[in-house]
């Protein structure tokens, strides 16, 4: 897909004297943390007029979660083939050398992301330097999301007592009978629109994010065995959960450690 023409000339004017590369990644979770690269794209626009483009998969070396496949579409096997990202780790860096960087929710998780994956490979990449531009702050600046904009879009009003729990309770039903008679497509019932307002990731298990799905396991989203499947946990470290169940963690995450400590996991619907 070409970079339309307008596009790059309005980015070629934003460069001043360096590079611009607007990148994205898909990875084998939104964990920055833990998880890792398994594609990568990047358009660089370098004044005065050139554009190039670099787009490679990875191997990660690791299982791709089912719940990661179901987003992006990209499964163990097309990139079982696939080289390593420390073997492509020259290339990105050399592609990205002396650029600013630019993209959308990039400070949060692809910087941080594409940073370890640098550094695991043992390939030198500094932010220093280089201007970070992120369209998800920009958008989230000059398009709020909060209750009052969502009640000027939906209701036509504006939310005067703002942070009244009744006012903030009626704004809400206001909002939600706005977006039923400006969306037909919207599902009718209860529980299709449920499912329809779950986060499209749909990775964490309970309402504390302490633990997220892989592959259908519930895994640790926290603490010294993050990433690993409470299952395997329960079994072979049960003192962490009689650790968990004897400090201060949400009523919720103690209810599942209990559970686990019997025999019973959570079970993804």
């Amino acid at each position: 897909m070409p970079l339309p023409a307008s596009v790059r000339d309005r980015l070629l004017a934003l460069c001043d004297g360096r590079p611009l590369v607007v990148f994205d990644l898909e990875t084998t979770g939104a964990d920055r943390t833990i998880d890792r690269i398994i594609e990568i794209a990047a358009v660089k626009l370098t004044p005065p007029a050139t554009v190039e483009t670099l787009i490679r998969r990875v191997n990660p070396g690791v299982r791709i979660p089912r719940e990661s496949t179901l987003i992006h579409g990209i499964s163990d096997e097309d990139v079982a083939n696939e080289p390593s990202f420390a073997a492509l780790a020259p290339e990105i860096a050399a592609f990205f050398e002396g650029a600013d960087l630019a993209g959308y929710s990039i400070r949060a998780f692809d910087i941080p992301v594409l940073m370890r994956e640098l550094d695991r490979a043992k390939v030198p990449f500094a932010l220093e330097g280089r201007r970070i531009v992120d369209a998800q702050t920009i958008y989230f600046k000059k398009e709020p999301r909060d209750l009052g904009s969502a009640l000027r879009h939906f209701a036509g009003r504006e939310h005067t007592d703002a942070h009244s729990a009744l006012a903030d309770t009626i704004a809400s039903a206001e909002v939600l009978a706005g977006e039923l008679e400006r969306y037909p497509d919207l599902p009718r019932a209860i529980d299709d629109l449920h499912r329809f307002s779950t986060p499209a990731e749909g990775r964490f298990v309970d309402p504390d994010k302490r633990f997220l799905w892989r592959d259908g396991q519930a895994v640790f989203a926290f603490g010294e065995y993050r990433g690993e499947p409470l299952a395997d946990v329960a079994q072979r470290h049960g003192n962490y959960l009689d650790w968990i169940l004897n400090k201060e963690f949400p009523e919720e995450t103690k209810r599942i450690v209990r559970e686990a400590q019997k025999g019973i996991f959570p079970v993804r619907a």
